[in-house]
């Protein structure tokens, strides 16, 4: 979806006790709000439908490695488990940059699953950030 809408091809699904409540992709552009990102909306969108803003029976998927402003709302969120595809060398907070998934400073750790469908993963976001490259070089 946000390939589609010219967004960072970023998208994100939380699962509780093995069903889909809840889905997110990357609408910054769109909404012109910086914390519009997928993990973001898909947390917001569990916890209103669950009820709760503790999310601690489920699983976050994702695309690329959250930010530490998403892995913030991830622990803050209570969320146990993440699993996402590819790591995000520029602004990782679950290894890359950072590591606050399992910083004993916090009052919560996540268990990270992380590699998961990574080559389609880079493959998309290499290819759509090549194309904006490509776009940005036609214009200038």
């Amino acid at each position: 979806m946000a390939l589609k809408r010219g967004e960072v091809p970023v998208g994100a699904v939380i699962a509780h006790k093995g069903e889909v409540v809840s889905r997110g992709y990357n609408r910054k552009e769109a909404d012109k709000d910086p914390s519009a990102h997928a993990e973001m909306i898909a947390i917001r969108r569990a916890a209103k439908r669950l009820k709760t803003w503790r999310l601690s029976d489920t699983t976050l998927y994702v695309t690329l490695e959250p930010c530490a402003m998403c892995m913030g709302a991830i622990i803050q969120a209570r969320i146990p488990r993440l699993v996402f595809g590819t790591f995000d060398p520029k602004a990782g907070a679950c290894g890359s940059v950072f590591d606050l998934s399992a910083d004993k400073r916090l009052n919560h750790r996540v268990k990270v699953s992380s590699g998961v469908l990574e080559d389609e993963a880079m493959a998309l976001l290499k290819d759509f950030f090549k194309g904006l490259r490509g776009r940005r070089k036609g214009r200038g």
